[in-house]
């Protein structure tokens, strides 16, 4: 295993480093009501591994959990194609084709970009769905109603109440840690994805969209936590599926026992070595 690097706390600083390093970049997508700094074991994992590791802001994005909660209103109004165009603008900045992980709508991201050819392989954690993804369990129904039970969430920025956090992401752990996550990492996020996303199969322009067929999209591994209320199982799976058309390497798997929080909770290093033992298998 390489010798562990510091790495670089901006963006652009870590797009720099990896141009630098003649690493293979492994990019990192966060999704709703995270910031990209929740990725840090992470990055530190795939650095150590031999990776450059980038994580990706989505626009306007506060620099730390503080800064955020100082102004929540600085994350309304960002919806899908404006993240996933500025995501795809970081990677062709980057020397070599990353790798590219996301979780929740950082996974639907990671799709998108993989979709369009920029990605060597993705890995997509509890991704959120697109077009074509119909299964609407009635957990992710309850987990997404704080932003869809308000029309007028659309246009603004929505923050969890501990007990919408506890049933949407954190039912697999205890009270304790469910408050420790809670305290330490959550932030307000856009309604705008998640009225895109539960508007997608009815709208033909949906920006909500992957381009599944696309033979140069890479392997895609899709990991689904067995508890999670916000992804389920259904939604997952049937994101994997759709996939099925591509002629590359297309994967699915299941962790036991795990909910929405898999990738900041006490476990993030099982999910974290099940993609990085799908990265190192094509990059």
């Amino acid at each position: 295993m390489a010798a562990t690097t510091t790495v670089p706390s901006t963006v652009a600083e870590q797009i720099e480093a990896a141009n630098a390093s003649g690493r293979t970049p492994v990019v990192f997508v966060h999704g709703l009501w995270l910031l990209r700094t929740s990725w840090k074991p992470w990055e530190d994992l795939f650095q150590e591994a031999g990776y450059a590791a980038v994580s990706a802001d989505w626009p306007d994005d506060p620099a730390s959990v503080a800064a955020a909660r100082e102004n929540p209103d600085a994350f309304a109004g960002k919806g899908v194609a404006q993240v996933a165009d500025h995501v795809a603008g970081l990677i062709t900045k980057l020397g070599k084709k990353p790798a590219v992980v996301g979780h929740s709508f950082g996974g639907l991201m990671a799709q998108i970009v993989a979709g369009r050819g920029l990605t060597v392989a993705a890995v997509a954690i509890d991704p959120a769905p697109f077009r074509g993804v119909l299964p609407l369990p009635i957990s992710a129904l309850r987990s997404a109603f704080p932003v869809l039970g308000n029309p007028l969430n659309r246009g603004k920025a929505v923050s969890l109440t501990l007990d919408q956090f506890k049933y949407g992401w954190a039912n697999a752990l205890d009270d304790g840690e469910a408050r420790s996550l809670f305290d330490e990492q959550m932030v307000a996020a856009p309604g705008k994805p998640l009225f895109q996303a539960a508007m997608a199969n009815l709208d033909p322009w949906t920006e909500v969209k992957v381009d599944t067929k696309n033979p140069d999209r890479g392997p895609l591994l899709i990991i689904s936590g067995e508890k999670d209320h916000t992804v389920p199982h259904a939604i997952s799976h049937a994101s994997y599926k759709r996939h099925q058309g591509n002629p590359g390497v297309t994967e699915f798997t299941e962790l036991p026992n795990r909910g929405h929080a898999l990738v900041i909770d006490s476990g993030w290093r099982e999910v974290a070595d099940t993609a990085l033992e799908f990265v190192k298998r094509f990059a």
